[in-house]
Order: structure tokens, then C-alpha cells, then sequence
């Protein structure tokens, strides 16, 4: 990030992106205005670029895209001359390109807006909300001995578990 947030932020079971800029190899991929300094269809070239850096913060929160239950709702900011009134046909571009990327999964709710500007005069910017598949959490478990322990876990077929984000701890009474 360019300033004091963070590039994702996840609450419960919902991830949040900062808003994509159509940044690629560090580089804005287009400049300018819709519907003065550039066409319908390079604003779709900058919202799929957005669109793939969303997938790449998806990746960095959650490890992977499989992870990914489904995309909730993009919002598409579109810097636009005053007349340009097709940004629903450049938030296209990312809408596409999502489903493309992930099929059903990829399928959401959307905003397109019109803005005078943007920040370093990138044409688009695209934040999203995304639902990870749910990863159930055992809350911590009391056992008498280790053995009871493993005698408990393998009868539930469990003889190694994975939780993330908490760490289970076992309780010897």
C-alpha cells in the first residue's frame, strides 16, 4: 500500500480489498478519463487488470484461490469525463474476467460509479468483497491423558487436524 492501510482485511468470514488499481510490473497499464482520453474498451483492459490484482490479494489472504467460496460484490470506480455515461460496460471488463477466473464462484453483485477523478489519474479502481469457504474451528477440548486424546481422535477419524488462525489447545484435567 501506498499510505497507512492495509491491502485486505478480513472480519468474520468476509474478506475486504483495498481498492485495485490497474497496476502491472508496478505500472499503471492506462491513464486518464473515459470518455475523453480513453474508450469503453480500455477502461475494460484497466478493470480486468484491476480484477487480477483482486484475485492476487484474495491469493495473499487466503493462500490460495481455491479458498475462495465466492465473490460478494465489487464496487467499480470509473474516472470518467462528464458525458461518459457507460461504466457499467467497463466494470465488464472485471466481471468477466472473475468468471472467467472462477466460474460460478466468480459470479457477485455490483456497482459501477462515475467519478472525476482517481488517485495517480488511473482510469479505474475496483475494491471487492469476498466470502472464503467456511473453516469450522474446534473449540478446545479437555481429556483426562494424551491417550485419551488420541483414543477420542481416532475413533472421529482425526489423527492430525488443521485449524487456522487459532491454535487448538488440549486441556489435561
Amino acid at each position: 500500500p501506498a499510505a497507512n492501510y492495509v491491502p485486505f482485511m478480513q472480519t468474520g468470514n468476509l474478506l475486504f480489498t483495498a481498492g485495485q488499481l490497474p497496476l502491472k510490473d508496478g505500472h499503471l497499464i492506462a491513464t486518464g478519463l473515459l470518455g475523453q482520453d480513453l474508450d469503453a474498451t480500455k477502461g475494460q483492459e484497466a478493470a480486468r487488470q484491476c480484477a487480477v490484482n483482486i484475485l492476487a490479494q484474495a491469493k495473499a489472504a487466503l493462500g490460495e484461490l481455491e479458498r475462495i467460496s465466492r465473490i460478494i460484490k465489487i464496487t467499480v470506480f470509473v474516472a470518467s469525463a462528464p458525458d461518459f455515461t457507460t461504466q457499467h460496460l467497463v466494470a465488464n471488463g472485471a466481471s468477466d474476467l472473475l468468471v472467467a477466473a472462477l466460474g460460478d464462484k466468480g459470479k457477485h453483485a455490483r456497482s459501477a460509479v462515475g467519478v472525476p477523478s482517481l488517485p495517480l489519474n488511473a482510469p479505474v479502481e475496483i475494491e471487492a468483497i469476498i466470502e472464503p469457504f467456511k473453516v469450522k474451528v474446534m473449540e478446545p477440548l479437555a481429556f483426562r491423558t494424551r491417550a485419551e486424546r488420541e483414543r477420542v481422535l481416532a475413533a472421529a477419524g482425526w489423527n492430525l487436524f488443521l485449524v487456522p488462525a487459532r491454535e487448538v489447545t488440549f486441556d489435561f484435567l
